[in-house]
């Protein structure tokens, strides 16, 4: 019985580690670049955008595909970084385990 009170007390400490772990995630702030800088996305830990920012010279009235390409690549890289982050600061809890819908 004694076994079983430490183990729950390990469980819920791991779970408040977990829980405070994924607030700092939400701190985090995580940036995506195209075209060497004219497209910049900023991703929280939580892969929610918080700012895209185009620079004047990757506005051709001509060429809005290649606008939009560099916009949807920026974001892409951003959220890959915001994903490999969170992997990382959430699989010291997993073991390396990809327990979906946990982060």
């Amino acid at each position: 019985m004694n076994n079983m009170n430490q183990m729950m007390k390990q469980v819920k400490k791991m779970q408040e580690q977990m829980m405070k772990a994924q607030e700092e995630l939400g701190t985090k702030t995580i940036e995506g670049t195209a075209g060497g800088g004219v497209v910049t996305v900023q991703v929280n830990g939580h892969k929610k955008v918080q700012s895209i920012v185009i620079k004047p010279e990757a506005v051709d009235p001509d060429d809005v595909e290649m606008l939009q390409d560099l916009v949807l690549t920026a974001v892409n890289d951003a959220m890959t970084k915001a994903e490999e982050i969170a992997n990382k600061e959430m699989g010291r809890f997993t073991g390396g385990m990809n327990i979906p819908g946990l982060f």
